[in-house]
């Protein structure tokens, strides 16, 4: 039977903390350390922790980082999580965050089976919700710019009488 590893990744815009978690109840948890976020990197250490014939089960946290790091692993065939971050269960006194103890927490709650999944899109859905989202945030700046246009107006006497703005 194949061994499973579990890899938890504390994914930021310049580096990845990476722990494994080793299946089983009793298996021991590892801190490898901080890796850049690049796909040679990343690749390069999905090698590295392959290399003795594991299977390789990752999970991050859903975030701004978006959806890049999941295409990437799975198409080098491993499996791979985005966990709901809203939904990861947190103690009541947990309060210090660090990437080692972040990049832990989710290796370990990965191999219990503790995480909820968000729905990853295909490249056709993402590029869809980014232009909705651009076009939202475009004609938010656009009420917002008309608005402040004509409060100076107002200010200084000049008001529409006839029509639209």
């Amino acid at each position: 039977m194949q061994k499973v590893l579990y890899v938890g990744l504390d994914v930021h815009k310049v580096s990845i903390s990476v722990t494994v978690a080793e299946d089983g109840r009793e298996g021991v948890v590892n801190f490898i350390g901080a890796v850049p976020n690049t796909p040679a990197a990343l690749s390069k250490l999905s090698k590295r922790l392959s290399k003795d014939g594991h299977r390789l089960e990752f999970c991050y946290e859903a975030g701004f980082c978006g959806y890049v790091i999941y295409r990437q692993l799975t198409t080098l065939g491993h499996g791979c999580t985005v966990a709901a971050t809203s939904m990861i269960p947190r103690k009541p006194g947990e309060r210090i965050k660090t990437d080692r103890r972040d990049s832990q927490k989710l290796a370990i709650l990965h191999r219990s089976g503790d995480l909820t999944r968000v729905w990853v899109p295909d490249e056709g859905h993402e590029a869809m919700r980014d232009l909705t989202r651009a076009r939202m945030d475009a004609s938010m700046h656009l009420m917002r710019a008309r608005q402040q246009l004509l409060a100076v107006l107002l200010r200084h006497g000049r008001a529409y009488d006839t029509g639209k703005h």
